[in-house]
C-alpha cells in the first residue's frame, strides 16, 4: 500500500479499521485534533485538582493490584510511575512484528486522546513522534494475561518514552535513550498516573489481533479466487453458485462469496465439464464455508473498531463531573472472544484450501499427483502432506484460550481474559494459512497446465499467468522450496 500523503487526524473516537490499515501498513502519518488535545489537558488538570484535594486514587497515590492499600506520599509518586514501567516490563519470547508494534502505538495514542486518562499533551507528542518517525518499540510477544490490560508488553512500549528499553528506528535496533535523541526528545519525566495510563490497556492484544484480522481478510479474498480456479481445474459445476439458491439461505457472506466466484468465472469454458451430477463439498459448498468466515470477520471488525476508540485504562478521569472512577475497562474479554472466532474463521479458510488441493491431486482426467510421469516422479504428492500438517497445527491453535482464567496479583485479579494468547494464536493461524494457500496455488497452476487453459475465464487466467510468470511448470521432480516461497509471495502481495 502506498504511503498516504495527508496526515490522518486522530480524535480518539473516529478511527476505522480502514484508516488504521493505512497507518499501520501504508505508513500514513497522524495528527491529533486540537479538540482532542484540549480534552487531554482538561483531564490532566482534573486529576491534579483531585490530588490537591487529597483524594485517594488507585495507582496514583496508592500501590498496584494487591498493594493498592499502600499509600504513596506525594514526593514518591513520580518514582512510582517509573518503577511501574520497569517492574512490569517482564515480557518474553520473540518480539512482535513491526506492524503490530506500530499498531500498538496507534491504538494507545488514540485511546489517550479520548481525554479520560489524565496524561499531559506532552505524552501524546512523544507517541506521535515515535509513530510518525517509524520508531517501533521492541515488545516481547508473550507476558500479558489480558486483564489489567497488556501490562507487560505495554510496559516495554512505554519504557522508550523515559529513555529505556529498545526500539527499531530506521531499521536499527537502538537503546531507548538513543531513539529519543534521534527524535530530538529528552527522556520523559513521568507525572502522576502517566506510567499507569501508558500500560493499563488492551492495545497490544488489539494490535496483534488487528494484524491477524487484516491478513485474514486478504486470505479470504485469495481463497475465493483460488476456489474459482479450483472449479476450473476440476471442471466443477457452476450451478451451486446460482444466486437464487443462495437467496433461499441469505447469509450475507454466503451471498457475497457466491456472487464473487460467479463474477470471476464469467466466460469460463472449463466449468461444467467433468460430467458429475454433484461435486465434492470442497467445491460445491465454498459459498457456505468461506461465507461463514466472511460473516465472522465482519463481527471481528466491529469489535476492533469499538476497541480502537475506547478508553481502557484505570481509573478513568471525567473532567465534566470531576469524578475519577475505578472500573474494569482494561479487561480483554470482548477481544478474547472475537479473536477466538477470528482464529477459527481463518483456520477454516486453510482447511478448505487443503481439501481442494487434495482433490486436484486425485482428480478425474488429471495425472496422479499432477506428475508428468507418475511413478518415476512423485509430483505434488508431498505438498499435500505439508498442507495437512499445517491444518492439523491450526486445529490445536484454534482451541480457545479464552475459556481459561489463571488468577494473578494474589487473587485480586481473579479472572483474566487471556486475550493476548487468543490474538497470538489468530496471527499464527493466519501465517499457516498463507502457506497452505501458497501450496494450493502450486497445485492449481500445475493442474491447469493439463487443462485447456486457454478456455479459462479472463479473471482467473490472469491469475494463472501471474503464477506461471514466477514459477515454471513441474516437468520432473525438483526441490520446491523456491517455488513455495514465490507462491507465498504471490499470496501475500495479492494475486
Amino acid at each position: 500500500m502506498a504511503k498516504a500523503a495527508v496526515e490522518l487526524e486522530l480524535d480518539g473516537a473516529g478511527l476505522t479499521v480502514e484508516a488504521a490499515e493505512e497507518v499501520v501498513f501504508g505508513l500514513r502519518e497522524v495528527r491529533p485534533t486540537e479538540a482532542s488535545l484540549a480534552r487531554v489537558e482538561q483531564a490532566y488538570r482534573a486529576l491534579c485538582a483531585a490530588l490537591a484535594r487529597g483524594e485517594r486514587i488507585y495507582g496514583v497515590n496508592t500501590g498496584f493490584g494487591k498493594l493498592s492499600e499502600v499509600l504513596i506520599p506525594q514526593e514518591r509518586q513520580p518514582k512510582l510511575q517509573e518503577n511501574l514501567l520497569r517492574s512490569h516490563a517482564v515480557g518474553v519470547g520473540e518480539p512482535l512484528p513491526d506492524a503490530a508494534s506500530r499498531a500498538a502505538l496507534l491504538f494507545r495514542l488514540n485511546s489517550l486522546l479520548l481525554g479520560h486518562s489524565g496524561v499531559r499533551p506532552k505524552v501524546i507528542a512523544y507517541l506521535v513522534a515515535l509513530l510518525n518517525r517509524r520508531g517501533y518499540p521492541l515488545i516481547p510477544a508473550r507476558g500479558s494475561v489480558g486483564a489489567s490490560g497488556d501490562l507487560a508488553p505495554l510496559a516495554h512500549l512505554a519504557l522508550i518514552l523515559i529513555g529505556e528499553g529498545q526500539a527499531k528506528l530506521d531499521g536499527q535496533l537502538l537503546p531507548g535513550r538513543e531513539v529519543l535523541r534521534r527524535l530530538g526528545l529528552e527522556p520523559l519525566e513521568l507525572e502522576p498516573k502517566e506510567g499507569l495510563a501508558l500500560i493499563n490497556g488492551t492495545q497490544v492484544s488489539l494490535a496483534v489481533g488487528f494484524v491477524a484480522f487484516v491478513r485474514a481478510w486478504r486470505l479470504l479474498e485469495a481463497a475465493t479466487l483460488l476456489s474459482a480456479m479450483a472449479l476450473e481445474a476440476y471442471g466443477g459445476q457452476i450451478g451451486p453458485y446460482d444466486e437464487q439458491l443462495h437467496r433461499a439461505r441469505p447469509h450475507p457472506g454466503q451471498l457475497a462469496v457466491a456472487a464473487r466466484i460467479s463474477e470471476l468465472l464469467q466466460g469460463s469454458g472449463l466449468v461444467d465439464s467433468n460430467g458429475a451430477v454433484q461435486d465434492p463439498y470442497s467445491l460445491r459448498c465454498v459459498p457456505q464455508i468461506l461465507g461463514a468466515s466472511s460473516d465472522a470477520l465482519g463481527f471481528v471488525e466491529r469489535t476492533l473498531e469499538l476497541e480502537m476508540n475506547s478508553a481502557t485504562d484505570n481509573p478513568l478521569v471525567f473532567p465534566e463531573t470531576g469524578q475519577i472512577l475505578s472500573g474494569g475497562n482494561f479487561h480483554g474479554e470482548p477481544l478474547a472472544l472475537a479473536f477466538e472466532l477470528l482464529a477459527q474463521a481463518t483456520a477454516e479458510i486453510g482447511a478448505l484450501a487443503e481439501r481442494q488441493l487434495n482433490l486436484l491431486l486425485n482428480a478425474p482426467g488429471l495425472p496422479p499427483f499432477l506428475a508428468e510421469e507418475p511413478g518415476s516422479n512423485s509430483g505434488l504428492m508431498m505438498v499435500q502432506y505439508t498442507a495437512a500438517a499445517l491444518v492439523s497445527e491450526n486445529k490445536v491453535l484454534a482451541h480457545p484460550a479464552a475459556v481459561d482464567s489463571i488468577p494473578t496479583s494474589g487473587g485480586v485479579e481473579d479472572h483474566n481474559s487471556l486475550c493476548s494468547v487468543s490474538a497470538q494464536k489468530a496471527l499464527e493461524i493466519a501465517e499457516n494459512v498463507e502457506q497452505i494457500l501458497a501450496l494450493e496455488l502450486l497445485a492449481l497452476a500445475q493442474a491447469l497446465d493439463f487443462r485447456e487453459n486457454s478456455k479459462m475465464a479472463p479473471a482467473t487466467r490472469g491469475a494463472y499467468e501471474r503464477v506461471r510468470a514466477a514459477i515454471p511448470h513441474l516437468t520432473e521432480d525438483r526441490v520446491m522450496q523456491e517455488d513455495i516461497q514465490r507462491a507465498l509471495g504471490l499470496i501475500r502481495e495479492g494475486l
